[in-house]
Formats: C-alpha cells, structure tokens, sequence
C-alpha cells in the first residue's frame, strides 16, 4: 500500500471506489458502515462514502545488510515458545523473513532478538478467536505461558473491529486484564486484494446494478466493494438470500479462495426478487459474475476464467489494509521484552526485504513452505508480492497482486506516532467497524473505541530505543504521474464556512474530521478540490471566493497531517458560479450551489 490523502470545504462531492476491507476470513452476511442497509429485508442501501487514511511509505529499506537466516531447523528453542497464527498473505513478508521457517530458525532475527517464534497458516477468522480464547483461558488459570491456543494472531486491521468485538466479548468472564489487543502493523496489502468485475462496471459503475458478487461477507476485501459502492451513490444487498435489480447483490464465500472458485465455476441458485426491501413474488436465476479476493484468488480468476478487470484495490485504497498483530494484554504487559523484541525483529524483516532481492527471495521460500498453497513456489510469492500485470485467459491485461513489508518508520507512522502522521490503524478501524454495525446491529451491535483495543506503548519501546537510527525517519512516497488516472470518485461535502469568508464555521471541525479519516485510506490517489458558490454578488469575488475556501480545505489537511497529506497531491480548482446544481432562485438551491467537489483519481 502507498499513502495519500485528499481535502475539501463547503461541499464536496467524492466518489472513490470500493472498501476495502475488513479482516481476510471474517464469515457472514454483509455490513458497510454508514452504506448499506443493516437488515434482511430492510430493503438494499445507498452506500454511504467511506473515506480512508493516507498512508506514509518509506520509498524502500534503509539499505542496512542482515544475514540471512538458515532456513532448515530451529535455532533457539533454549527460549520459551511463542506462537503465531496467520493468513496466507504476502503482507507478511518481512515476518517470514525474520523467522526463517516454521520457527525461528539460525541466524534469524527472531533468534538474533531472542524469541522462539512458531508461525502456523489459519485462515479461519473463528478459528483464530478460538485460538486466543484457549491461550487466555490457561493464562488465567496462573499458567504464565500456556501451551494452549496462540500467542498472537495476524488479521486485516480493516477488519479488526468485529473481530475483536466479538473475541472480546468472549474473554470478559476472564476479566479485563484479559483483552486482545493490536500492537502491530506489519505489513498493508498493496493491490492484491481486490473487488474484481466486468469492464463496463468500472467504466460506467451504474452498470453494476443487479450483479452478483461472490466474497465473504463482513471480511476486508468485502468492505472494498462496499467503499466503492457507497462513493459511487450506488447501494448493496444486505442479504444474501435475495436478488435486487437495483443494488449490488451477494454470494457468500467460505473464504477468499472459494469466493474466486464461485466465479470460475459460475456458481448460480434461484433467489426471490426484491424492490425497496419487499418482496415482488417473482423469483430470479442469478449466476455470480464478479469477486471480491486476494492472491491467489485474484491470480485463480485470471489464469483459469479471466473476463474480470480490478474495478478497484488497495493499491488505491493504500492505507486501508494493515496486517496487524493482536495479542491478550495480560501476558504482553507480563512479557514486554518479548514482545519489543518480537515487534523489533519482524520490522527489521520488513527493512530487509525492502532493501534486498535476496531477502525477498529467502522470505518467499519461507512463504511457499509455510502456505502450502498448490502450484506456488517461492518465485511466485516473490513476484506476487511485487505485482505484476498479467494476461488473464481472455488476453486481457489484468493487475495481480501487490503487497508490502513495514520496516519501523512505517509501523510508527502506521499508528501515528511519527510527528505530522495520523492514526492510520486508527481511521480503519473506526471506518469499518462503523460500517458492520450500521448494517448487522444484531450482529455487532456496537465496536470498542479504538484506544481500548490498541497499546503502541511497544512501538513507543522501540522508537526510544531507535530514535537516532536511519529507519526512525519516514519518507513520504508520493509520485503522482503527470498523466491522470482513472477517476474513482466525486462527491460533495458540506463544511460550514462564515458567510462570505474563506474561514471555517466553529461547526466545521467534526466536518473536517470526517473527512479527514476518510479520504486516508485512499491513499495512492491524487485528489482534485473544486470549489463552488451561489450566484448572489460579484462574479469574479464568488470565483475568488470559492478558491479561498478550496485552499483552506488543502491547507488545513497539509497543515495538520503532512505526512498523510504531502504537497502535490492535492490541486485546486476554483469554478465560482459557473455550474449550478440546483435553481439559484431559492435558499434551499443555493445552499446545495455552496459546495466543494472532490474527485479523486488512481495515481498511474
């Protein structure tokens, strides 16, 4: 994932593509925050724009050399276990560098920072819940390392929200002590999740209406949809027993590989036929035409059907998806050495796999060993990881894959603990979990702020220690082409201003916050701001007018956050009265002409 961010002012009009999405195997119906309809026959929604945090990017490693773990048998088992369960996904890279097997093996940086670290493929996200339930409940029973369940476990922070609802919901009979918690990010998915359709949805989005997705549910790559739906004013079928003509419509997938397997066997079932949530009688064959995946799934539907383009991913949703670590607070704060020293070495792979061929290479036969996955060698993961653009079996060229490693300047910057950065972790984990409990009330009735389910206390650790070190330093990655890009998103926003002033209302800040966390998931975009007015007073003061309010938006977003929101990213367009959206003849329609608009674009 890159990094990027977006501005705007008395209305702004944002269309961006697609949510990204929530944790990799979440199960279920369907959820978007703010979007889509929260019920089974409450009737499909109108997808409410989701705005994501722009992330910061070192523009590769630090360059330090490491040595390369021995790849065969384990090299400090004299330390206790820790174990780790995860996803197959390549975000994970610089993890599976620093173990250098199964478990931490010779000269790895696990071993070199003294942990006995054991990792172990789960994509079940309930299997991981029972995993950390089962470890928490020994920990509780005065076993101060317990043998059961895991450690840690691995999973979309998009999609931590519910997933950490509901396992902390299960760990409250142990006591508060017993929490789960994120202390890490990793890694980010950098394009090879994706929502993935016909051609002509991505041309013209309105073409998606009546098109059957397969995915899982309420899980990260879904919520990429449920983005890009509601930035587009477009909206979902909460439910995944019917068929609306006007809606985007779901399969549910057991996980991202079986939601690719739908669209390649072009699984079909007769649905009823809803309109405005009632039922019309009729019933409708439907066959799924379109997926929301990552690799291998995305490389699946492109070597054995083809036909599908990348309507949108997180390589412009950049900052959406973090592969973040979570853990019971209970034995953390009891093992803090171990967990410094855990977070410390996988950063360091992270850095290694950045700055080396040779380090990616290590990673990915660490990779191909530990998933498993048929027909994947290590210079699969490696050249997936990179991404690359492909012939699908149609012969059309299709983007697949894409993922990055975080070294520590990244894993700061990720939580906001770099000066000027914003909580990135944070604005994803707000977004989302919004999103499920608009749409499933019965399922996750409510999500847990963010400060009560995170603790960067150990990347606090980390940078004291670091501070004075090359990779303390972020360096903003924002290279927009000089050609424009495909055009995700336009919507309005309306942020209070004082009468014929470019200075913002006191009602303007939570405006400006929302948009704000919004717009930093779409990172790797490149935003446009047009600023707009009535048409009452002077022509040329109005086309004054709306520029000044357009760069207070800019400014204020470059001001506070720069590293989220770098120079260049960001032009301003002033249109003054000019283009009317509504009579001018009425307050109601002049207050709608007082806008800003805001497009963003994929960054080519």
């Amino acid at each position: 994932m890159r990094l990027k961010a977006s501005g705007k002012i008395v209305v702004l009009l944002l269309v961006l593509g697609i949510v990204f999405g929530a944790y990799r195997v979440w199960k279920g119906p369907d959820a978007f925050s703010n979007m889509v309809p929260s019920s089974t026959e409450k009737g499909s929604l109108a997808v409410p724009q989701i705005k994501l945090p722009s992330i910061s990017d070192t523009s590769g490693g630090t360059g330090k050399m490491v040595s390369m773990p021995d790849t065969g048998s384990g090299g400090c088992t004299d330390k206790p276990d820790v174990r780790m369960l995860g996803y197959a996904w390549n975000a994970q890279m610089g993890l599976m560098f620093a173990i250098g097997g199964a478990q931490a093996t010779a000269g790895s940086l696990m071993c070199e920072n003294g942990v006995n670290l054991k990792w172990s493929r789960q994509d079940d996200n309930g299997k991981l819940t029972d995993a950390l339930v089962a470890f928490a409940t020994e920990l509780s029973q005065g076993t101060a390392n317990p043998s059961k369940g895991a450690h840690f476990v691995t999973i979309m922070g998009d999609g931590s929200a519910a997933f950490l609802k509901g396992l902390n919901d299960a760990l409250k009979k142990l006591g508060p002590e017993y929490r789960a918690k994120v202390v890490g990010s990793i890694g980010y998915s950098r394009g090879e999740d994706k929502f993935m359709g016909p051609a002509n949805w991505k041309l013209e989005p309105t073409s998606s209406r009546g098109g059957v997705v397969a995915g899982v549910i309420r899980d990260g790559d879904w919520n990429i949809a449920q983005k890009w739906l509601g930035d587009n004013n477009l909206k979902t079928n909460p439910n995944d027993k019917t068929w609306d003509p006007d809606a985007l419509n779901w399969v549910n997938a057991d996980d991202y590989l079986d939601a690719a397997k739908k669209y390649i066997t072009g699984y079909s079932e007769d649905r009823p036929v809803v309109k405005n949530g009632k039922r019309t009688g009729e019933t409708k064959h439907i066959t799924v035409n379109a997926c929301v995946t990552w690799t291998p799934g995305d490389v699946n539907v492109a070597k054995q059907k083809g036909g599908l383009v990348s309507i949108v991913s997180t390589k412009d949703y950049a900052s959406q998806m973090p592969c973040v670590v979570i853990g019971i607070d209970k034995w953390m704060k009891d093992n803090r050495s171990t967990v410094d020293n855990m977070l410390l070495a996988i950063a360091e792979g992270g850095d290694a796999v950045k700055s080396s061929g040779d380090a990616l290479n290590v990673a990915a036969k660490v990779s191909a060993k530990l998933y498993g996955e048929k027909d994947s060698d290590a210079s699969y993961w490696a050249k997936y990881y990179k991404g690359a653009e492909e012939q699908d079996k149609t012969g059309m060229p299709v983007p697949l894959g894409g993922s990055m490693a975080s070294n520590l300047s990244d894993s700061f910057v990720s939580f906001g603990l770099e000066e000027g950065s914003a909580n990135l972790f944070g604005a994803t984990y707000t977004l989302f979990g919004n999103v499920v409990v608009e749409q499933y009330p019965n399922i996750v009735p409510k999500i847990d702020p963010v400060d009560q389910i995170q603790d960067t206390s150990y990347y606090r650790d980390l940078q004291k220690k670091h501070i004075n070190t090359e990779t303390a330093k972020p360096t903003v990655a924002v290279k927009p082409s000089a050609a424009p890009g495909i055009a995700l998103s336009k919507k309005m926003w309306h942020i209070p201003f004082d009468t014929g002033r470019a200075v913002f209302s006191g009602a303007a800040q939570k405006d400006l916050e929302k948009l704000r966390r919004d717009l930093l998931v779409a990172s790797n975009t490149t935003v446009e701001i047009r600023g707009h007015t009535d048409n009452q007073g002077n022509p040329k003061a109005n086309m004054d007018l709306s520029e000044a309010r357009a760069f207070a938006v800019k400014g204020w977003l470059e001001k506070n956050f720069p590293l989220n929101f770098p120079a260049g990213r960001i032009t301003i367009v002033a249109r003054g009265q000019e283009e009317p959206i509504a009579p001018n003849t009425s307050s109601e329609g002049r207050a709608q002409n007082r806008r800003v608009e805001v497009i963003i674009q994929s960054i080519k």
